[in-house]
């Protein structure tokens, strides 16, 4: 079997998942210097377009390339304005599994668009790709992150103590790191069955391999 993904456009009822573009630049960027997105990620700060062409053109071609891991844009189907990011790293092609993580923009929180982007990724991972786990990890006191993970019916399966980076504000407006616990879910194709009756509401998704 392979051990890359292939590029892939996934839909949804609301979204459209699909590689990233260098029409993504703009939009990007100024997600990417949102402060829940500073605190919780490792992007750099403040994330400039050039950082972002970077992660478009090099970064992810690379890492797909590679057998490591895939990006792919959330966007709106109606709009095509870019709701986040969904990201697939350490990808293990021996035991069929990888770890999700997903990056949403401000003006799209509160709609469900991230457990409506990772619960197509995931049947689409399970079904196409015939992947056998996916794990998320979540910052302690990321409690939007965590709510994603339990809505789409991952198991939580402990955590790894001071094991997670997270950034906190300065008084001069600067970021510091600080220290805290990663909590460890996991995903497996059975465990979608709790979660069906939902994502049938999004209206299913259809996914289409070597897309351009």
């Amino acid at each position: 079997m392979s051990s890359t993904f292939p590029n892939i456009s996934i839909s949804t009822e609301r979204l459209v998942l699909r590689p990233l573009d260098e029409d993504d630049v703009p939009a990007m960027a100024e997600m990417m210097n949102d402060e829940q997105i500073a605190a919780w990620t490792d992007v750099p700060q403040p994330f400039t377009e050039n950082g972002a062409r970077h992660w478009i053109t090099a970064y992810a071609p690379a890492e797909r390339a590679a057998g490591r891991g895939l990006d792919l844009a959330v966007t709106e189907f109606l709009t095509q304005r870019l709701v986040g990011i969904v990201q697939l790293t350490k990808a293990n092609w021996h035991i069929r599994s990888t770890e999700l993580s997903y990056i949403i923009a401000p003006w799209a929180r509160g709609e469900g668009y991230a457990s409506e982007a990772a619960l197509a990724t995931a049947h689409w991972l399970f079904g196409d790709q015939k992947f056998e786990r996916i794990e998320l990890r979540t910052a302690a006191d990321n409690t939007a992150s965590q709510q994603v993970a339990q809505k789409i019916g991952c198991i939580s399966e402990g955590v790894l103590r001071n094991a997670c980076i997270a950034h906190v504000r300065t008084e001069d407006g600067t970021w510091t790191d600080t220290r805290t616990d990663f909590i460890v879910w996991s995903l497996l194709p059975e465990d979608l069955e709790g979660g069906d009756e939902e994502f049938a509401d999004t209206g299913g998704f259809t996914s289409y391999s070597d897309w351009n």
